[in-house]
């Protein structure tokens, strides 16, 4: 998946785009991490109960220009992407979804479109 300006989670009606108010520290702020490269990545689990489950993830990384980014959910490894909008327990992963995306928000990291 190529790092664009808009992104769209997998079953989801709503599209993303980064904030023109986003900084670095936002970022740090909120638990990204920062790679040798420069990039940003954060990794969250999509399980209310418990971060250590082996449920699905949120991921999203930002470029180290702040210019681009990309987020998927996906399985507990991380390799394939799945969409948490259908299947078992939905409606948990899609309020743990919502709270991170919201917190995202305030962050004025992201914005919805």
């Amino acid at each position: 998946m190529a790092y664009g300006q808009k992104a769209k989670l997998q079953g989801d009606t709503r599209t993303f785009e980064l904030s023109p108010e986003i900084k670095r520290y936002s970022l740090r702020d909120v638990g990204f991490v920062e790679s040798k490269g420069g990039k940003f990545t954060l990794e969250r689990s999509l399980d209310p109960n418990s971060p250590y489950n082996q449920g699905f993830k949120f991921k999203m990384t930002v470029t180290s220009a702040l210019d681009g980014f990309k987020m998927v959910t996906t399985t507990a490894n991380g390799i394939k992407e799945v969409n948490v909008f259908k299947g078992n327990n939905a409606e948990t992963h899609i309020e743990q979804l919502n709270y991170i995306l919201k917190d995202l928000m305030d962050h004025n990291i992201i914005v919805e479109e």
